[in-house]
């Protein structure tokens, strides 16, 4: 199957409208309506389903979408490099992200293109509002912890982040892991819990995956930056569940431990997501390429 034939396919299923899509590769509507009619012929199965609005994936386009993107995203950034290699300059990139993986992860990912002239300014945030802020054209890039739905924004998976119901070693002695597996979340009764947020996002996504339920008391503790409730917890105040890329070195001193570990690890992909007519930036390119290629090896 032809490479040209799936980046066809991908930036009409991207932009929603074949015409758009023809616009951002630099052909014919015609010609992008021709790819797709000959992809669909491979396959032997509809592709999209043709709107007053523009193109809408069938549920066939979409699986092939989500298995490809990553793949023909990479590939494609290769293959630029490997013709035209990029240069930084002294450009500025606006970025945004979530304050923990912005500093665990991102800025130091970034830190041999910070030497070669790479310019940041970055916004820490919700992602309603960094998505928000990259529709207005205020932020270049954004690491997103839901996937957006927005026309005129791509968002290509970037990690899966894997979550972990932790305590302090003194906690964990009072909770065995029988005791949850027979007792389920009754049996954290009783030992306060610390989150980010007043909602509970992290809490409430591990107890829905693990436990089939919403938790059924507040927190004790409220402070929105992960690494906080990380310190809270190793004090021993109470328990919360964390990403493991977060936690992990404490994870590995035994400063903390795992409550429980279930068979299918609760997960939550995150998102790189900018705007379609900025793919064309060779600076946004080369930032978004070298995060994709970093992402791959982070836990």
């Amino acid at each position: 199957m032809q490479m040209e034939l799936l980046r066809t396919f991908l930036a009409a299923h991207r932009a929603g409208s074949f015409t758009k899509a023809a616009r951002q590769l630099g052909i014919s509507q015609p010609a992008v309506t021709a790819q797709i009619r000959s992809l669909e012929k491979t396959l032997g199965k509809p592709l999209f389903k043709r709107v007053p609005q523009g193109a809408v994936p069938t549920p066939v386009g979409q699986e092939l979408a989500r298995r490809i993107e990553t793949h023909v995203d990479a590939l494609e950034i290769a293959l630029q490099r490997s013709i035209e290699p990029q240069t930084l300059g002294s450009h500025t990139l606006y970025v945004g992200g979530p304050t923990e993986l912005v500093t665990v992860r991102l800025l130091p990912a970034l830190a041999d293109l910070i030497r070669d002239g790479l310019r940041l300014r970055i916004t820490l945030g919700m992602p309603d509002d960094l998505l928000s802020g990259l529709a207005t054209s205020k932020l270049d890039l954004v690491v997103s912890t839901v996937r957006p739905r927005r026309r005129g924004i791509v968002a290509t998976p970037l990690m899966d982040e894997e979550f972990a119901l932790v305590a302090a070693p003194e906690i964990a002695e009072q909770v065995s892991a029988e005791r949850l597996a027979a007792e389920g979340a009754s049996a954290l009764e009783g030992f306060p819990l610390l989150a980010y947020a007043e909602s509970l996002p992290v809490l409430r996504h591990y107890w829905l995956t693990v436990f089939e339920h919403p938790p059924e008391v507040s927190a004790a503790v409220v402070v929105p930056d992960l690494r906080g409730v990380l310190s809270a917890v190793a004090a021993g105040a109470g328990i919360s569940v964390l990403p493991t890329y977060l936690c992990s070195a404490a994870l590995e001193s035994g400063e903390i431990v795992p409550l429980h570990m279930p068979e299918v690890p609760p997960i939550n992909t995150l998102y790189l997501a900018t705007r379609a007519g900025a793919l064309a930036s060779p600076h946004l390119d080369v930032v978004r390429s070298h995060l994709l290629m970093k992402a791959q090896v982070w836990r």
